[in-house]
C-alpha cells in the first residue's frame, strides 16, 4: 500500500480499514462517531477558510481530510453493520436525481428561484413535514446561531412570512434597538439578553435582504478589527508606547489612522 505513486478512492476506503482493523492504529480503532465531531467541525471550516483565501493546493489538501471524515464515519458505522459507504453515495446519488427533476424528470425550472423552490416542495414532502413549523424545527440546532437564524428566515419567507420592504426592516432593527436600549435603563439582565437576541435577529433579516452572508460579515469585520488593531499596537510600539500605558483617547486617535491609511487593506 505504501508503494503507490498514485492512490485512489478505494485505496482510501482500504486505508480506513486498515487503520480500524484488528493490528490498526490506536487512535483511529478508538474513535467513534461522536468523538469525531470537533474534527468534523474543524475539517469544513478549513475548507471554507481555504476558499476564501483562494488557496487551491490548501483546498485539495482540505477537501481530502473533510473526505477522510465521511469515510471514517462511513467505516465506524459499517463495522456496527448499520450502513457502509456505497449506501451513502447511493443516497446522495438519489437525493440529487429526486430533487433535480427538470434535469432527470419532466418539470421544468426556468431560473435559479424555480430550481429552489422546486427542491423546497420535494424536500418537505420526502421528509414527510405537514407544516412549516415542521420545516423550521428542522433546522440544526448545532448550527452557528447566525446561520441558524438566517435559514430560519429563508424558510420562514419561503411560505410569505417577510417583510416587503427593506425599510420596513430598518424600522424594525430601530425599534428593537430602542427595546434593547430600555431594558438596560431598567437594569434587567434576563430582559436585557432577550431584545439583544431581538436585535441580532433583526440585524440578519437586513443581511438577508441585501444578500449578505451573515457569518461571513461577522468574520470579515473580525479580520478588519484584528488589522487595525495591529497597526495602532505597532504604531505605539514605533514611538515607544505599550497599549496598556495609553489612554483610551490615544488609542483611538491611532484607530483613526488605521482606518485612513489601510482601508483599502482592511
Amino acid at each position: 500500500m505504501d508503494k503507490k505513486e498514485k492512490y485512489t478512492y478505494d485505496d482510501l476506503i482500504k486505508i480506513v480499514e486498515i487503520l480500524r482493523g484488528e493490528n490498526g492504529c490506536p487512535w483511529d480503532i478508538k474513535q467513534t462517531h461522536t468523538s469525531l465531531l470537533p474534527n468534523l467541525l474543524e475539517e469544513t471550516y478549513e475548507v471554507i477558510d481555504a476558499i476564501k483565501k483562494e488557496n487551491t493546493d490548501n483546498l485539495k489538501e482540505e477537501l481530502g481530510d473533510l473526505l477522510l471524515q465521511v469515510v471514517f464515519h462511513a467505516q465506524i458505522a459499517k463495522e456496527q453493520e448499520e450502513f457502509n459507504i456505497d449506501d451513502v453515495i447511493d443516497r446522495i446519488c438519489k437525493k440529487l436525481i429526486l430533487r433535480h427533476p427538470h434535469i432527470f424528470g419532466e418539470k421544468s425550472a426556468n431560473n435559479v428561484e424555480e430550481v429552489l423552490e422546486n427542491w423546497e416542495q420535494i424536500k418537505k414532502k420526502e421528509k414527510g413535514y405537514q407544516t412549516q413549523t415542521e420545516v423550521l424545527r428542522n433546522i440544526p440546532e448545532v448550527l452557528p446561531a447566525l446561520v441558524r437564524a438566517y435559514k430560519v428566515q429563508v424558510k420562514a419567507s419561503n411560505v410569505g412570512f417577510d417583510w416587503k420592504d427593506v425599510k420596513d426592516v430598518i424600522n424594525k432593527v430601530n425599534e428593537e434597538l430602542a427595546e434593547f436600549i430600555e431594558a438596560y435603563k431598567k437594569g434587567n439582565q434576563e430582559q436585557i439578553m432577550e431584545e439583544y437576541g431581538d436585535l441580532l435577529f433583526s440585524m440578519i433579516n437586513i443581511a438577508r435582504f441585501f444578500k449578505i452572508n451573515p457569518e461571513f460579515a461577522l468574520t470579515n469585520a473580525i479580520e478588519k478589527f484584528i488589522n487595525r488593531f495591529e497597526y495602532v499596537e505597532n504604531t505605539a510600539v514605533l514611538n515607544n508606547k505599550r497599549l496598556e500605558n495609553m489612554s483610551l483617547d490615544e488609542m483611538d486617535k491611532l484607530w483613526e489612522e488605521a482606518k485612513l491609511k489601510t482601508s483599502k487593506n482592511l
